[in-house]
């Protein structure tokens, strides 16, 4: 597989998780394992350009695919915009979940620009609907992470000055 644009070669049981084979075989710290049940996003990554709870996920299913995980976000030394958008509008507090925070929110706005509906938006051909990330468009497109410190406020905030949108 090719974790962070870097040709990986894993043997490895066809029972390991991809977030085992991250930490435990690459030594990526970054995706955490939270509740180990695909419950709080805390080991999210993008997959092929899509997110993925990386502790449900069999590592043996990523074979040949194009893994990023939070240290493969920033580009040349820089921080990813959402990296620096999580911290001006502190998004964050213990850090746990922002890796799996950030992950998800660089494919979440991927997936809006692309025009994927949510429970919000209804239908996709609502194109007023789609084109505002309001904050409860936000809230329904992250709901898959969880943040047991509370920092979801300045997590919206961080992922609306992304899109272009005025933060409260």
């Amino acid at each position: 597989m090719r974790v962070n644009g870097v040709v990986e070669s894993l043997d490895v049981e066809p029972w390991v998780s991809l977030l085992d084979a991250l930490r435990d075989r690459l030594g990526l710290m970054g995706p955490k394992k939270g509740c180990d049940q695909g419950a709080c996003g805390a080991c999210t990554v993008i997959a092929g350009g899509v997110r993925i709870n990386a502790c449900l996920a069999l590592a043996v299913q990523y074979a040949g695919k194009e893994i990023t995980t939070i240290e493969g976000i920033a580009q040349d030394g820089d921080l990813h915009p959402l990296q620096a958008a999580f911290v001006r509008h502190d998004g964050f507090q213990c850090g746990y979940c922002t890796s799996g925070q950030i992950c998800s929110a660089v494919a979440m706005l991927a997936e809006h620009a692309a025009g994927m509906p949510s429970a919000v938006t209804g239908h996709p051909r609502d194109a007023a609907a789609a084109a505002e990330l309001s904050d409860e468009e936000i809230r329904e497109r992250m709901s898959g992470n969880l943040c047991r410190c509370g920092a979801y406020n300045g997590i919206v905030d961080a992922i609306k000055d992304v899109a272009g949108q005025e933060a409260r």
